[in-house]
Parts: structure tokens; sequence; C-alpha cells
């Protein structure tokens, strides 16, 4: 556990190519996503943005795990708290928010997630250190699918503000992203099974490039806060107006 915690601390990630939560919590999931992608939402509330699905471009649904019972089980699936927290050495894992990705095949650049910092847009968080996502795939990702990928090391870089999850073209933010002289531009992705996940900090560069597999792409991406972080002071937007909210912000992990 240690090492594990160790690795995160030092890269800004972790990739655990395994299956974590157990096939029945997973199964459900994956019936889910297929639900609140056409609109279907059984737990009577609605993701808060939803574009409707377009083949043609990534297709970004946020907050459905309030929205879907099966979703809903896996933020909360106690195999899936257990190793976020034993990677981050976490003691209380909340969620805050999640993101359903789908990302079509044959979508080219409108398939991208620009190079960017999560803290960018997470700036009604006061702390950044206990500020992270877990990256849960919902179906196997081989490179061909345009896989997340983590410049190593890059949290240590401080909060510099540059990038656009929403750019398309990878190269030109890149080029605009100041690298500390000392430091390297080291890509690595994150390959994972259906069921397997990554933890990012909220600080760690990471974006991803187009799908020219011929399936689509599924994840979810779910925004978490330990119990060093805590709300911006005054701050009443969506993300921290519900924390007493279990369906909206549930626990997915205590000590």
């Amino acid at each position: 556990m240690e090492q594990v915690q160790a690795q995160y601390e030092q890269d800004g990630f972790s990739i655990v190519a395994e299956q974590v939560a157990p096939d029945e919590v997973l199964q459900s999931a994956l019936h889910g996503m297929v639900g609140v992608r056409d609109g279907v939402f059984d737990m009577g509330m609605a993701p808060t943005e939803h574009p409707g699905y377009d083949p043609a471009v990534l297709c970004k649904i946020n907050n459905p795990h309030r929205s879907d019972k099966g979703l809903h089980d896996l933020v909360t699936c106690p195999e899936v708290g257990r190793k976020v927290a034993e990677v981050t050495g976490s003691r209380r894992v909340q969620v805050w928010a999640s993101q359903l990705l789908i990302k079509p095949p044959g979508t080219a650049a409108a398939g991208h997630v620009g190079w960017h910092q999560d803290r960018q847009y997470w700036k009604m968080w006061q702390q950044a250190e206990g500020l992270f996502t877990a990256w849960i795939a919902l179906g196997d990702v081989a490179d061909a699918l345009g896989p997340m990928r983590f410049v190593r090391g890059s949290h240590r870089w401080g909060f510099l503000d540059q990038g656009d999850f929403y750019g398309k073209d990878q190269q030109a933010l890149r080029e605009g992203i100041e690298v500390p002289a000392d430091e390297d531009w080291q890509e690595v992705p994150a390959l994972l099974p259906c069921g397997g996940l990554s933890v990012h900090h909220c600080l760690t560069f990471h974006g991803s490039g187009a799908n020219i597999a011929d399936v689509p792409r599924w994840s979810l991406a779910v925004h978490l806060r330990d119990e060093r972080v805590e709300p911006v002071e005054g701050d009443n937007t969506y993300y921290t107006a519900h924390l007493d909210d279990p369906q909206i912000c549930p626990v997915m992990y205590e000590a």
C-alpha cells in the first residue's frame, strides 16, 4: 500500500490495470451508461448537462451518477473506494461531480481532450492536495481508442493555468505549456480493461487523442475530494452546495 501511494505522489497518477468493481456492480453500471446516454434516468434526477449523443464528436454528460442507480452504485462501490484511498492515502473520499465520457470512433480531432490541469476548472476548492479524479473504464481501453495520457510528475510543476480541456490542437496546447527547465514532458497512456481505473492529481497535465478503433471509448470520470479539502469560503456553486446530499455528493470511502 505504501509503495502504491509513494508512486502516486511521485508521478501524480496511478493506473490500476485490473477490474476493481465486482461483476454485478460493473454490469449494472454498463447498463446505466447506455440508459443515461439515451435519456433514461431511473433515480428521478437528470444530469446537470446532457448535450445529446452525436457520433461525430466527444460526448460529455455531467453528473450522471445522480441520475442512474447503476452508476451511483459504481461510485459508491466499497472496492472502488478502498482502491482510491489506497492510492491517495485518504481517510475519507467524497464524490462531488462526475462526467460520462463517450468518445465515438472516427471523430478525429473532434474526439480530442486538450492538455489541461483539472485545477483550472476547480477553483471552488481551497486546497489542491487531496483533490483528484478516479477515471473508470466502462469498456476496454487500448491505445487505438484514444486513451487518457498523463504527463509524469507534472503535478510538481505547480498550478500553471495553461492548456484547455476543450482545445483540439494538442501540439499547439503543448507548446503553450511552460515546462520547467529541469523537467521533461513524458506521456504515459492509461491502458485499461473494462472496470479498471486510474487516479490522477488535480495538477497533473493530461489529455487524450483520437479514437481510431471501430468501437466507442466509454468512461466515467469521478471528481473527488478527501478530508484535506474544503470549499472556498462563501462559495455556493452547484459543486459545493450539495455536499450533504448523498444522491449528489455521496461518500465513496470512509476509514
